[in-house]
């Protein structure tokens, strides 16, 4: 006998996502909810990060140190500045020749450094301009186990109980996480391999 979903867990049209839906998860992020989100990469669970008390649960749930930054999710190249970040003539090469996609800059970023990505997917897209601020987002797994490529595996990893809603848009076309790469002072370093090639990051960089 086949197990049933969650009742949380909700199929959405990668291509054409529905507006009610979209909204729905925006307003359960601004509550402080947990949501699950397709990437083109693997599966992501999310927090807005105005809420500190939702940044925490995500930090619980996740089984992360909470010395290790989570990155943020935008939806244009713009928000990258409301949310404080600096982009310098390398930086702003990579976003332009990998953007939207599976590529994490680490920015400087108020007193720090941040992560930083534009996902090549409508419907984390939406529900980022529909909350209104770019959203923390790690991949939707524990701490050193294999990620998510679907919202029922997402669920298994984390518990339903512990994330308000899974959008279900099917496996992620990528299954590989983004590459990600710190941009400071001019300079590169390759911080995860990911699905773009250092070579190509690297060429990019140097570009103009």
């Amino acid at each position: 006998m086949a197990h049933p979903g969650p009742q949380n867990l909700l199929a959405i049209d990668p291509l054409r996502p529905d507006g009610a839906l979209v909204l729905r998860a925006a307003e359960l992020l601004k509550r402080g909810d947990l949501v699950v989100l397709p990437t083109e990469t693997v599966y992501g669970v999310a927090a807005d990060p105005r809420r500190a008390d939702a940044v925490d649960r995500l930090y619980s749930v996740k089984g992360r140190s909470a010395a290790k930054e989570i990155p943020l999710l935008a939806a244009e190249l713009s928000q990258l500045a409301e949310a404080g970040a600096a982009l310098d003539a390398v930086a702003r090469r990579l976003a332009a020749a990998f953007w939207p996609g599976p590529l994490t800059l680490v920015v400087p970023c108020g007193d720090g450094f941040k992560g930083f990505r534009v996902p090549d997917y409508e419907v984390t897209r939406a529900v980022i301009r529909r909350t209104g601020s770019v959203l923390a987002v790690t991949s939707a797994n524990r701490s050193g186990e294999p990620p998510a490529r679907t919202a029922a595996d997402a669920a298994r990893a984390l518990g339903e109980s512990n994330v308000a809603l899974f959008l279900d848009a099917g496996p992620s076309p990528g299954g590989v996480p983004s590459t990600v790469v710190k941009v400071a002072d001019g300079k590169i370093e390759i911080l995860r391999a990911g699905a773009i090639g250092e070579a190509q990051v690297r060429e990019a960089a140097a570009a103009g």
